[in-house]
């Protein structure tokens, strides 16, 4: 069966219906997901606002970025040095 992948915003909104008093089953049966993922998320998103998982998303793109930028950089160095040995 394949995993539906909630985003991590519907996940926040899971965790803040429960905290508002509702009670975990029900938040489960809306969602298609079994009470133990709905624990497994609160381990990393207890706590975290809407506003911060945004943030965390925007860090994690832009990180990727960089390193993809520092690979072809250090790929582009490692090329010039052979062509430098090779003419010498």
């Amino acid at each position: 069966m394949p995993r539906k992948g909630h985003s991590h915003e519907a996940i926040v909104a899971a965790l803040r219906q429960v905290e508002a008093g509702e009670k975990v089953p029900d938040v489960c049966r809306r969602l298609g997901v079994s009470e133990q993922s709905f624990y497994r998320w609160k381990k990393p998103f207890a706590g975290v606002g809407l506003q911060e998982v945004r943030e965390l998303r925007s860090l994690r793109h832009e990180n990727s970025k960089l390193k993809q930028l520092v690979a072809d950089l250090t790929l582009d160095r490692h090329i010039l040095q052979e062509i430098v040995r090779k003419k010498l």
